[in-house]
């Protein structure tokens, strides 16, 4: 396994858009789970307190994500020095320790968990939560280890095995939830994303094994290698502290969010999934696969802000064609979607939220691919402290904001402080100036070509026709007038290999 594979590899477009198929895969599964709620089960206290639990499931799984990029430049250099197994086996044993806690939090102490996330609320709703948090917890312990595995694969120039895994624990947590959920409720749910889990850490940890007996590796190799534990703790804290940091102020949110009613967590919850979505489809998937050839190829003056640039024009594009839709169209998407009992102001509610999260993704996708750079750079030590200070602001932003302007006053203190993250990343990478510059460039470009291609459709047609005939034309628009700024980045994206 440490001598990996002879084939060169896809380029970071191909295996961008590999990982992005299995995101999307995997995101296809969190929409239809939340389809499901919303027509079974509409907007109560129960789904309040289950997207309480699942703010959780989120950070840790954003935890293993982020993992998953930290080990990364780690395990292709201990590849190219044939000491990959002892890597992997030695995270795995870090990993141990990070689990266990976990596990027995939220076995232990459920409940007043689901107290302290639902703001105190509705009896119901806290059952709800803590029910979730017993099945949630355990399926996002299986995630880091995923990650790892799909990491370690990775370093072999191997990505389809893991989108395999990801897609295969999708398609069978999907198909428990569908068969339990008339008969044993919302938690049907979170047994489903407890099998997901399991099948996306087998899938890559069976082949793993597979490739190890396939080239008779020795049992001394798989002795955990490298860095001492506690330096691998030290990797995963860092490399978890800013992610978790940065879902974290999704999750202060939610109690402020809570004392705004029955059901506004729910719809605070959609319209964020929404918009995390489209930023993981896009940026992550390009960030996660770039991490090995620049490790390779190393950083460059000047690569970070080109790298970083690149990716959030190709990511923006696709964004943009997403919001121009939702800006004409998202209350009947919404309601066509979720159901009846997101229909009229609801829907209309949502679909403005995620709206008001558009600057937000501008900055998320900023992050998501800035962040692999980190540790590509070994900028490491600051990460933590970005993501304290970030947090404490997000405490007093969602606070004033929610007050002020309710549940968009929660979306713009998301906004503010992702900012926050996104302008400090640069800094530590040396790309500030070009970087924000190139980005606001990229953005505004997006912007303008959605206004036209959007605004003239929504005069004359209906909502959904509009959003169609304007979606044709932005795509057009893009193909035919070719920004420069995309045709750079498309072309350093080719190459990079």
């Amino acid at each position: 396994m440490s001598k990996g594979t002879d084939s060169p590899g896809l380029g970071s477009l191909a295996s961008a858009a590999l990982t992005a198929a299995s995101t999307l895969v995997v995101s296809g599964f969190a929409a239809i789970v939340g389809i499901v709620i919303a027509r079974e089960f509409g907007r109560t206290d129960e789904t309040d307190g289950f997207f309480a639990a699942y703010g959780v499931f989120i950070v840790i799984t954003l935890a293993a994500q982020s993992i998953r990029i930290a080990v990364l430049p780690a395990l292709a250099r201990a590849r190219d020095e044939r000491r990959l197994a002892g890597n992997i086996v030695g995270f795995a044993t870090a990993l141990v320790v990070v689990a266990v806690p976990l596990l027995l939090l939220a076995e232990l102490a459920a409940e007043p968990l689901a107290a302290l996330l639902t703001g105190n609320g509705s009896a119901v709703g806290e059952d709800a939560c803590a029910d979730a948090l017993r099945w949630m917890v355990p399926a996002a312990v299986a995630h880091l280890f995923a990650g790892l595995a799909a990491s370690g694969l990775a370093a072999l120039d191997d990505y389809a095995t893991a989108a395999l895994g990801y897609a295969s624990g999708s398609t069978a947590g999907l198909v428990l939830i569908l068969a339990r959920l008339d008969s044993d409720g919302i938690v049907a749910v979170a047994w489903g994303m407890a099998l997901n889990g399991a099948v996306a850490l087998l899938v890559p940890a069976i082949v793993l094994s597979w490739r190890a007996l396939r080239t008779s590796m020795p049992a001394r190799a798989m002795r955990p290698a490298g860095l001492p534990l506690t330096s691998r703790l030290g990797v995963f804290a860092a490399a978890a502290a800013l992610p978790i940091a940065l879902q974290l102020l999704y999750v202060v949110c939610l109690p402020f969010a809570g004392r705004l009613g029955a059901g506004a967590v729910t719809s605070f919850g959609y319209a964020y999934l929404a918009a995390a979505t489209l930023v993981s489809v896009t940026a992550f998937s390009i960030g996660l696969v770039s991490s090995v050839p620049l490790t390779r190829m190393g950083l460059a003056p000047g690569v970070s802000a080109q790298h970083v640039v690149s990716a959030a024009w190709v990511a923006l594009t696709v964004i943009g064609a997403a919001v121009g839709a939702f800006a004409l169209a998202g209350g009947e998407i919404v309601e066509g979607v979720l159901g009846d009992a997101y229909g009229g102001d609801v829907g209309q509610d949502v679909a403005r939220l995620v709206l008001v999260l558009t600057p937000w993704m501008i900055a998320s996708v900023g992050v998501n691919v800035a962040f692999p750079l980190a540790f590509v750079a070994e900028r490491l030590r600051p990460l933590p402290w970005i993501g304290g200070v970030a947090l404490a602001v997000q405490v007093l932003l969602a606070w004033a904001l929610a007050v002020l302007l309710e549940l968009d006053g929660l979306a713009v203190a998301l906004t503010l402080s992702t900012l926050l993250v996104l302008f400090a990343l640069l800094r530590e990478l040396h790309a500030l100036s070009a970087g924000a510059r190139g980005i606001a460039v990229a953005a505004a470009t997006i912007a303008a070509f959605a206004v036209v291609a959007f605004v003239p459709a929504g005069l004359v047609l209906g909502p959904l026709a509009a959003a169609i005939v304007g979606v044709g034309a932005y795509s057009a628009l893009v193909v035919l007038v070719r920004p420069r700024g995309l045709r750079a980045s498309w072309s350093y994206l080719r190459a990079l290999q």
